[in-house]
């Protein structure tokens, strides 16, 4: 991870850690209260960059994931249709397709073409997932470099109440303030350019004193026209774990906007539907 980010990544983790303490001085507005107008000009910027215009999102992508000191790249399509599905493939030999990867906004859905199984279920049933409210309206909005509402099953509204802004130089941090839950463990913050809107970063944690805190972080380093807009194109995620961390570049080629393919993905009758724990704990082992 280059320099920068990892001083924007600290910035992020800092602002977040002191977010409930009043001691700092910061621009943050109280929910309820009337926004600055510096903080209204930055929301108006953010939401005209939520293009809803924009439907359909296909890509040649390619992976590189490192796990400790393992590295691999992958190639595959994306293709992605708003507020509908999020569906990818990771191709073998470049051409035959091993794997399927399926966000819906019901469920999740993996399916190994090399071993002929699968799994499907909803959010919640994976860990990570439900301890951080993520879901796939989460999801998109990482890809489509996008503010979000934690836990909203909607997503094209958000409640500017509820976040806060703290400028640095030619950003702000812009962070989630559930005054609803004021003892929860979530934490929600995206680095944002204060002269477009654009977001730069998100970071969602989730602190767990007694099992340690687990973290993902989504950075936008490109961005390609699109339907003449920028859509991210080249982005790096972290998981942190407390016992591992997983890094992701994805980087996005040959953007279209084609709505001439299907979903959901049929699942054959000879494959075999595996529990998904299971799977992710062979996936973690590695």
């Amino acid at each position: 991870m280059k320099a920068s980010t990892i001083l924007k990544v600290a910035v992020v983790a800092t602002i977040v850690s002191f977010a409930s303490c009043r001691s700092h001085k910061t621009n943050q507005t109280e929910v309820g209260k009337t926004m600055p107008q510096g903080q209204q000009e930055l929301f108006g910027k953010i939401n005209s960059l939520r293009d809803t215009s924009l439907i359909h999102v296909c890509s040649k992508i390619k992976f590189s994931v490192t796990m400790g000191e393992q590295n691999i790249s992958l190639t595959g399509n994306l293709r992605m249709k708003r507020n509908a599905v999020i569906q990818m493939q990771l191709m073998a030999f470049g051409f035959v397709e091993a794997a399927r990867i399926e966000f819906t906004p019901e469920n999740l859905l993996i399916i190994d073409r090399i071993n002929k199984q699968y799994i499907q279920a909803p959010y919640n049933y994976v860990d990570f997932m439900r301890y951080n409210d993520i879901n796939f309206y989460t999801l998109q909005s990482l890809f489509w470099d996008e503010i979000f509402l934690p836990g909203s099953r909607t997503r094209d509204t958000l409640l500017w109440n509820k976040y806060t802004t703290t400028m640095i130089d030619e950003e702000s941090i812009v962070t989630y303030q559930d005054a609803d839950n004021t003892n929860s463990k979530m934490f929600y913050s995206w680095l944002v350019n204060n002269g477009s809107g654009r977001v730069k970063m998100t970071n969602i944690m989730y602190r767990d004193s007694l099992n340690g805190n687990s973290q993902l972080n989504w950075d936008y380093q490109g961005f390609k026209e699109l339907n003449k807009r920028l859509f991210p194109s080249d982005m790096q995620v972290t998981l942190t774990l407390p016992s591992k961390e997983l890094t992701m570049g994805i980087k996005l080629n040959y953007l279209k906007t084609d709505s001439d393919w299907e979903y959901p993905t049929p699942v054959s009758t000879k494959y075999k539907r595996v529990d998904i724990d299971e799977m992710l704990r062979r996936f973690m082992a590695i």
